[in-house]
């Protein structure tokens, strides 16, 4: 029989996420005191970036997205690759310069 899974609380994970962007901390070393896997955090401080509310963060029990949801998170994700690109432009155009 293998163990169980760990399940947090959208509270826990909400405050997780509030501790590794303080600034204070490295994200490594919150996790490490929160008992939990630093990839794990930063999958949870991702999720919650992404969101439009907490609500929306962490569905929980697998909860889908809604299509609003989804193509709400595609045009953010799809603005900060435009501005990413834009980013690159310019640095590329700098370097040519030279």
């Amino acid at each position: 029989m293998g163990a169980s899974r760990r399940q947090y609380t959208r509270e826990f994970k909400v405050e997780a996420v509030r501790l590794a962007t303080a600034g204070d901390k490295s994200l490594t070393a919150v996790a490490r005191e929160l008992g939990v896997r630093p990839d794990l955090l930063r999958e949870w401080k991702y999720q919650f970036e992404g969101a439009l509310s907490v609500s929306e963060a962490f569905p929980g029990q697998g909860g889908a997205m809604t299509a609003e949801e989804e193509i709400a998170r595609l045009r953010r994700e799809v603005e900060q690759l435009k501005q990413e690109r834009d980013f690159l432009k310019k640095a590329a155009a700098y370097f040519a310069r030279e």
